[in-house]
């Protein structure tokens, strides 16, 4: 898999890899380095077969502090002479200057995430700030050590809420929560992050990341990659869909492939009462919406 400069990797005899955000001497700051490495980890080497499931966290005593700002010129490496319009960014996306110099990074990340059709789990070991907070939103569940501090702190500095936050946030928490923390833009602590439904649970520092790892592989182990995939798709996508037809059409198609594939072996395995030996995988999903 790739080498990176900001990110340490490590996957376990059942798949489950542990991501590092790895800039401890910086709290583990997110610079754009660390963003095309995080962008690349979750459109390619995540995609490995190898990897069933992925559990983030950081080095020393930062999840991440947020955007570095110590970066000369834009930090957030955005083109000032560019006036873009909506109708210009829709159309030229993946295009220069656009792609690199109007996008988000943070939100090029979490879109990377949020595609990957494998579970991913955030452990947030310390302070989780800005875009330390909001790319833990694209991550399916988020666990916390009780030392940890979140803060979507954007109204401090002039700017709005990103990695497409104004999607996720909400549908987590519910839109008066995520308005009150983004208005009030303050460091919550993990027990006030997990009375807003933010987190799923919170552990002491030294329980943290062995209790994601091990969430995580109870997601994996036993498991279909082509039924947990598509699972992942059909809640993701059928939640907010506006009509349950659309669901019904997505989920039809997904029970048809399932069936007459893994599902048969799982079938087979349940009524032989011994654990399933699943062939399917996450790289070849079936094509249901």
């Amino acid at each position: 898999m790739t080498d990176y400069e900001t990110l340490a990797l490590e996957v376990d005899d059942d798949g489950v890899a542990t991501l590092t955000l790895d800039r401890p001497d910086a709290l583990n700051a997110f610079d754009l380095t660390m963003a095309r490495e995080l962008e690349r980890f979750f459109l390619t080497d995540a995609r490995d077969d190898a990897v069933r499931a992925v559990v983030v966290t950081g080095a020393g005593r930062a999840f991440c502090a947020g955007m570095d700002l110590s970066a000369q010129g834009n930090v957030f490496g955005l083109d000032e002479t560019l006036a873009p319009t909506p109708e210009d960014l829709r159309a030229h996306l993946s295009e220069a200057p656009y792609h690199d110099g109007v996008r988000d990074t943070g939100g090029r990340v979490t879109l990377a995430i949020h595609a990957l059709p494998k579970p991913v789990l955030a452990a947030i070991n310390g302070a989780a700030v800005g875009i330390g907070a909001t790319m833990t939103l694209a991550m399916d569940l988020r666990l916390a050590s009780t030392r940890a501090r979140i803060g979507f702190v954007f109204g401090r500095l002039g700017i709005v809420p990103e990695a497409a936050s104004s999607w996720f946030l909400p549908r987590i928490v519910g839109i008066q929560q995520a308005l009150e923390w983004v208005y009030a833009a303050d460091i919550l602590t993990a027990e006030q992050a997990l009375a807003g439904r933010l987190l799923r649970s919170v552990h002491e520092p030294d329980d943290l990341l062995p209790a994601a790892q091990e969430l995580a592989r109870s997601f994996v182990v036993d498991r279909s990659p082509v039924a947990l995939g598509l699972a992942k798709q059909l809640l993701y996508r059928n939640g907010a869909a506006a009509d349950p037809l659309e669901a019904h059409l997505s989920d039809s198609l997904a029970m048809f492939y399932t069936s007459v594939g893994d599902g048969v072996e799982g079938v087979t395995a349940f009524r032989e009462k011994r654990a399933p030996r699943f062939s399917g995988k996450a790289s070849d999903l079936p094509q249901v919406f």
